[in-house]
């Protein structure tokens, strides 16, 4: 990884990914204390139970609280569209945006039906990033304004933060970044995105070759190189927000594959900046199970789903409201009058 000397725009970032608060054990083994007087055999609720140990664990917290769950979905538009990398046109990104904040959504209704708070976040959309086959995506300090403004994004008290996205024309560029971290060629991270054709599909692995043929040198061993050329707004946003809610002492669930290219260039940076974060899904995109397993992660769901928008994360976020409640409101033992088991 290439060192950003003082005075770079990515300097605060590079230490701000390494000094993190590491969690809390002692929190961790009240939450197995309390679990062990529930009335039932141990370990029977599967990764319920881990979940409520890492809440704990990020919250810094014995007894961890979901009282302000929320959903962010970042949004930005990519000059990449005007290589046919999309099905659909990219006034599309602002128009959902909208749909989004008027509840027509499918990850606003997720978000009504299980009192989710959802903010969404414009990202310059009337200014597309660089065609990434042509040009950077952003200059250094665009990036960095924007993993800052990604920072501020969590304001509000969150005490568990879901990260998603919205952009036409993203899953090309997060194909592009995931390249750039852990190599491959077009073909190998691209897939169909918003549901285009197979010339589509090649158009996409072919617009990744080219932008890897043109950035190549530039982010060799350098992932903040990587999310400034290669990326979008929408994606350095997130890093942003990831970022943050680690010294916020706020756990982090992640959508998919766009998401994931976000935590990737965290991951490259320092594996360990990704400790606080869990995957809610893998996305039926072709590449988000290969980039699960370029950073030996494991995602929580697997639904088949690929819509983006925090959806899949979202979903997860309700298992992970639904394990909390279960361990604050059953009964123990003493409390229901069950024998314990004997031996």
């Amino acid at each position: 990884m290439t060192d950003h000397p003082a005075g770079s725009p990515f300097a605060d970032f590079a230490e701000l990914t390494t000094l993190m608060p590491s969690g809390s054990q002692s929190a961790v083994e009240a939450v197995k204390a309390r679990d062990a007087q529930l009335t039932k055999p141990a370990g029977s609720l599967g990764a319920m139970e881990g979940l409520v140990e890492f809440l704990a664990r990020w919250q810094e917290k014995e007894k961890p609280a979901l009282n302000n769950p929320m959903v962010t979905i970042f949004a930005g538009n990519h000059g990449v569209v005007q290589q046919g990398v999309s099905a659909f046109p990219p006034e599309v990104t602002a128009q959902m945006v909208a749909n989004f904040t008027n509840g027509g959504a499918a990850i606003s209704q997720i978000c009504a039906l299980h009192e989710i708070n959802l903010r969404v976040f414009e990202l310059a959309l009337e200014v597309p990033t660089g065609d990434i086959t042509q040009e950077a995506a952003m200059d250094e300090r665009t990036c960095a304004a924007t993993l800052a403004y990604g920072m501020e994004a969590i304001a509000g008290g969150a005490d568990l933060l879901v990260v998603g996205e919205m952009g036409i024309g993203n899953t090309t560029v997060a194909a592009a970044v995931l390249a750039g971290l852990f190599g491959g060629t077009g073909s190998d991270w691209v897939g169909r995105g918003t549901g285009v054709d197979d010339a589509g599909l090649q158009r996409k692995a072919e617009a990744v070759d080219r932008a890897l043929r043109l950035h190549g040198e530039a982010i060799v061993g350098d992932p903040f190189a990587a999310l400034a050329r290669l990326g979008g707004r929408e994606i350095a946003a997130m890093a942003g927000a990831i970022i943050a809610a680690r010294h916020h002492k706020c756990p982090v669930i992640i959508d998919g594959f766009v998401a994931t290219s976000a935590a990737a260039v965290l991951y490259a940076i320092n594996p360990a900046a990704l400790d606080h974060c869990l995957f809610g899904h893998v996305s039926a995109e072709a590449g988000h199970a290969r980039a699960l397993e370029a950073m030996d992660k494991t995602a929580l769901l697997d639904l088949g789903m690929r819509l983006g928008e925090g959806s899949g994360a979202a979903m997860a976020a309700v298992v992970a409201k639904t394990a909390l409640h279960v361990h604050q409101n059953m009964a123990t033992f003493a409390e229901a009058a069950v024998a314990e088991r004997s031996g």
